[in-house]
């Protein structure tokens, strides 16, 4: 969240200034924050009809608050639940006095265990009914790979139908990472108790929901359904209790509700992390069984860190509300020599400590980056996946970043807000403006400036081997900083991109990232969730001993995907099929250099994040032949205008659903980027000045949720300025 009240106290401070002076004062401010609104992102999606069933739907849901949430157990043969139930709940209804959970295999629940509920009673908090509740909490154990479960809990009103619940593979394993679901912040209302303010709430938890729903679908569909769980980097919802109407700790149920209601959050656990948004509510407590929890890194509100293995990875949950860096470094240092056999290490917070939109150089969030880098670092870290910012970043191999000089947390807050301020009237941006310039002659942006050029952390980029997409072996941290995944808020990116960062993006849509994990490599590959396509390139981090025992555990997890190969395209599989053979001839031969082992495992590596999957169909059904009519989607036409480092399109406008607009560098449209809108102007953005752009538009027709195109525009080109 912006600090508001600080860009307030500098506006009275500047008015106070300027009519001292007899010079009329000017107000600005940053430019507002973008979001999603569910029905454009179900239109371009072509889900508008699942739109208006869940309209339908929330206005029974929104008062339900035992919706159930699964978690990640210890490992993989452990699943975590919890959910409520009112207090007041006749037992007679489940003949029992606490809840319980059954769960078995198969749809008759074969060998189905019953597991008496853990209660705790949800302190604060009543209903719009007066009801209160207690929080249950059950564990269940000895879970199998790759089965077919099926529970079913007592929500207080009886067993609810049973749902699926697929384990997973261990060996080969995929998840999906997210940022900031932030559930109800698309509401621009501030918490004042009143009916205002609980509609526009409730209609945004709608609009939030639906999208987070999106994303999670999207995830599922691009893994074939193969994730083993997601990883969230905090702030699951908006209203913290200090910002509720009277401070009522209820009044973020609603938000709740609307996270855990996505149908597909029945069947995915995920790993939460403590955001500023959650940290000041024990409520957040009651809605998650978190597994291995520890009181290090405890706010003494929302409990502290946490850890879970699954395969050979190490997953490290660290609350970073409370700043007790001592407690972090305990934690992790103990989590570290009791989980010595896991080969990944992965370390998850909300702050992005190397990010690259408006929190990211703030002094607060830097301060607390070279406090925490070191002890990643010690403890062999791989990856750090980070939140807060609502854009998508990822940062090169980061090794040794040192602070320069010592900063308050609050120190630069006039010259970032100064630097951002997008003047009167402002309007949505991606990137910030950067108003303060190198030339400037007060002595305070100068500050700033030597402030942001000592964070840039060139000296900490490490020269890293590569092949490929993969680095090899690296001894440095890679950061990521996830986008928002429900499209309830996006930041803009800051104007100078620093150093330290490899790709950033942000063109206000939410995005996801799926994350493989295999013995030998861990591969990113990140999506917006409205087309599904790409925001970055693929990265692969590869450890490779140059041994045989790597390259033969490789090429065992790599078998899967032989029996699979119909769903890979015919490029790709051929390239990966050419690497699994090579792979074999020298794991077979007892002469093999280390350098053709090492080589081998390389090529196999990379080939494997190359695979791409065939667009799925739906097998068509057969149907006695009627007469349809024909769809005709009228041909686009367009107009180019070149701007600094941007073309902006405008299309003429024509009774379809949206236009597709492809660009490229070059005429032959290679490499090309493709955008969906649905409004006549749309600006290219993060274009390289004095090149030429090649653009070419089509409309499109949304019918029974598919897209009809019609024929491309001819090719405009126009050079960047």
């Amino acid at each position: 969240m912006r600090s508001n009240w600080r860009k307030q106290m500098m506006i009275s401070a500047l008015a106070l200034t300027l009519s001292a002076t007899n010079v009329a004062p000017v107000f600005a401010s940053a430019a507002p924050d973008g979001k999603t609104n569910a029905a454009d992102i179900a239109q371009t999606m072509g889900t508008t009809a699942q739109w208006n069933r869940w309209e339908k739907e929330w206005e029974t849901l929104k008062n339900d608050w035992t919706q159930i949430s699964l978690s990640p157990g210890s490992n993989a043969t452990e699943l975590n639940f919890a959910w409520y139930t009112p207090k007041q709940t006749n037992d007679d209804h489940s003949n029992a006095n606490v809840p319980k959970l059954i769960i078995g295999e198969g749809h008759n629940m074969k060998n189905a265990k019953v597991y008496e509920a853990e209660q705790t009673a949800v302190k604060d908090e009543q209903d719009n009914n007066g009801e209160t509740y207690n929080s249950n909490k059950v564990t269940a154990t000895g879970l199998k790979e790759n089965k077919t479960y099926y529970y079913s809990y007592d929500n207080g009103n009886g067993y609810t139908k049973p749902a699926e619940y697929t384990t997973k593979s261990t060996n080969n394993f995929s998840f999906a990472f997210v940022g900031d679901p932030q559930i109800g912040s698309s509401n621009e209302l501030k918490g004042k108790d009143t009916k205002e303010f609980y509609d526009a709430q409730s209609n945004a938890v709608k609009s939030d929901a639906f999208n987070w729903s999106s994303t999670l679908n999207a995830a599922l569909e691009k893994t074939d359904d193969q994730l083993s769980f997601v990883v969230s980097a905090g702030d699951q919802i908006q209203t913290t209790k200090k910002k509720s109407p009277n401070k009522d700790a209820s009044k973020s149920e609603i938000e709740y509700t609307g996270y855990l209601s996505p149908e597909a959050l029945k069947s995915l656990p995920v790993a939460t992390t403590v955001g500023n948004h959650d940290a000041d509510n024990a409520n957040y407590t009651y809605h998650f069984n978190r597994t291995n929890a520890s009181e290090l890194g405890s706010n003494k509100v929302v409990g502290g860190n946490y850890y879970f293995k699954y395969g050979n990875a190490l997953f490290i949950m660290l609350n970073t509300q409370d700043t007790n860096v001592a407690e972090h470094k305990q934690f992790i240092e103990q989590t570290v020599a009791a989980n010595k056999d896991c080969k990944w290490r992965i370390v998850t917070l909300h702050q992005d400590i190397y990010g690259s939109a408006e929190h990211s150089n703030e002094p607060e969030i830097t301060n607390l980056r070279y406090q925490l880098t070191p002890i990643f670092e010690q403890n062999d870290i791989d990856a750090v996946l980070t939140g807060h910012d609502h854009a998508y970043s990822r940062s090169k191999m980061l090794l040794g970043g040192t602070k320069a000089n010592d900063y308050i947390d609050d120190e630069f807050d006039a010259e970032l807000e100064k630097d951002m301020d997008a003047g009167e009237n402002p309007t949505t941006k991606t990137v910030a403006p950067g108003n303060i310039k190198n030339d400037s002659t007060d002595e305070k942006d100068q500050k700033y400036l030597t402030y942001l050029k000592s964070i840039m952390d060139e000296k900490a980029i490490e020269t890293v081997k590569k092949q490929g997409s993969s680095v090899i072996n690296p001894e440095g941290v890679l950061y990521m900083t996830a986008g928002s995944s429900s499209g309830s808020k996006y930041y803009d990116l800051v104007p100078r991109q620093q150093t330290y960062i490899a790709h950033r993006w942000q063109e206000d849509v939410p995005t996801y990232s799926v994350v493989d994990v295999t013995e030998n490599s861990l591969t990113i590959n990140t999506y917006r969730t409205d087309n599904d396509e790409k925001i970055d390139e693929t990265f692969s981090i590869t450890k490779s001993k140059g041994d045989i025992t790597s390259l033969n555990a490789e090429i065992k997890a790599s078998e899967s995907i032989v029996k699979q190969k119909d769903a890979y395209t015919t490029e790709s599989y051929r390239v990966f099929e050419q690497a699994i053979t090579g792979a074999k001839e020298v794991a077979a031969d007892k002469k093999a250099t280390k350098d053709e082992v090492e080589n081998a495992l390389k090529v196999l590596t990379n080939a494997k994040a190359g695979l791409e999957k065939k667009a799925t169909t739906k097998p068509a059904t057969v149907k006695k032949p009627t007469a349809e009519k024909k769809v005709v989607v009228a041909k686009a036409s367009a107009k180019l205008k070149a701007g600094k480092k941007k073309v902006t399109v405008k299309i003429k406008k024509a009774s379809v659903s949206g236009y597709q607009i492809k660009y490229a560098s070059n005429k032959n449209f290679k490499k090309a980027k493709t955008r969906n809108t649905r409004k006549t102007i749309y600006t290219i953005k993060s274009l390289r000045s004095k090149k030429k752009c090649y653009v070419k538009v089509r409309a499109y027709k949304v019918i029974k949720g598919k897209k009809i195109y019609g024929s491309y525009s001819k090719v405009l080109k126009v050079t960047v300025k």
